[in-house]
């Protein structure tokens, strides 16, 4: 995907994971965007690792991997800021 697409994608994920994860969700648009990316690559490398599935598009497969992916990485960095 080119890298217009991994924003939105992020940005979708980014979002949608704040949505879904309780507590205070203070931070902006921007790193919305960049934790939405960076779970989606790390959940798309550790779902590849253990075989379940990959990031390879627009799909319901490649969201849901995505979000949990930002889940997690939105859970870390409150827990790390918010110390």
């Amino acid at each position: 995907m080119g890298i217009l697409s991994w924003i939105i994608f992020g940005l979708i994920a980014g979002i949608l994971a704040k949505w879904i994860m309780p507590g205070d969700n203070s931070s902006g648009i921007i790193m919305t965007i960049i934790l939405g990316i960076v779970g989606a690559v790390l959940g798309g490398y550790v779902s590849t690792f253990f075989g379940m599935g990959k990031v390879d598009g627009f799909n319901l497969g490649s969201f849901v991997i995505a979000i949990v992916g930002a889940m997690v990485v939105l859970f870390v960095y409150h827990k790390v800021v918010n110390r």
